[in-house]
């Protein structure tokens, strides 16, 4: 305290001079129309610039909100599209019944832990089997195939990256439907997939869209990538060429897992055609 009144005592000049200083501002302000509306024109201005970035702040701190809404409003959108149902069509009397049944329905994620530099590369999700995941699922992303599920836990889920030695999806060329499988490329590019035994009829062109077929966890018609180099072999019984990947997946954030409802009813179908095929042959 002694110290203050010492400091106030030695510059009380400059203390007295702000002190009047501002006392005749604000009489001149005060009493004076023009400056005064001047005067609250830019306090106004200053204030509308001090708030607008205060609030600009407050809506970055929230973005993961923001984001988290959007995930889910985007899966509750897929879940709507007519490609998420089946179709089954009944012929009666001539007259086709045509009932549309949800076959796909999507579980907004967001990535926790992503890993692109390995020969087996895995993510991490925030969502688990209370929240409707299962081991075998799909999972996409709004630029194309992410993975499938290999584990789960109640809350979280490790999906087996595409970026993979051991996966392996259905797809097809989108200009005739070629079928063929997508892998990784021999090269482990993270940017580069390698589509593999496609028919030599097939006459793939660079810059074609490659999507998936609807025989594996997706629908048909997702993006996985676009072709970027041909590999003719003379000889060879089916096709394989390169395609540039569609997903950056070094920066994943936000994906939707693929609950295919006719998944596990397909698996055991054809489990008992192949074990029917098995007790043939002996």
């Amino acid at each position: 305290m002694r110290n203050l009144l010492i400091f106030i005592t030695r510059y009380n000049a400059f203390f007295l001079f702000i002190i009047f200083e501002v006392a005749s501002l604000v009489i001149y302000i005060k009493y004076n129309a023009f400056q005064k509306a001047t005067f609250l024109n830019s306090a106004n201005t200053v204030t509308g610039n001090i708030y607008e970035r205060v609030n600009g702040f407050y809506d970055y701190l929230s973005l993961d909100k923001v984001n988290d809404s959007l995930a889910r409003e985007n899966a509750k959108l897929r879940n709507q599209l007519k490609g998420s149902f089946y179709i089954d069509t009944i012929a009666k009397h001539k007259i086709n019944d045509t009932v549309f049944k949800q076959q796909y329905e999507y579980i907004a994620a967001r990535v926790i832990n992503n890993s692109t530099n390995r020969s087996y590369n895995y993510i991490t999700i925030n969502r688990g089997s209370m929240d409707g995941v299962n081991v075998g699922m799909g999972v996409i992303c709004s630029a194309g195939i992410v993975g499938k599920v290999v584990n789960v836990s109640q809350h979280m889920s490790i999906v087996q990256s595409m970026l993979n030695r051991y996966t392996r999806f259905s797809v097809m060329l989108a200009r005739n439907h070629e079928i063929g499988s997508a892998e990784w490329g021999d090269d482990f590019d993270t940017h580069k997939g390698l589509l593999v035994d496609v028919n030599t009829n097939a006459q793939p062109k660079l810059g074609e869209s490659v999507i998936t077929s609807g025989y594996s966890l997706f629908p048909e018609g997702i993006m996985v990538g676009r072709v970027s180099n041909l590999h003719p072999k003379a000889g060879s019984i089916s096709l394989s060429m390169e395609f540039a990947f569609s997903v950056d997946y070094s920066k994943l954030e936000y994906v939707e897992v693929v609950n295919n409802k006719y998944q596990n009813e397909q698996d055991n179908l054809e489990s008992l055609q192949k074990k029917n095929d098995q007790d043939n042959s002996h």
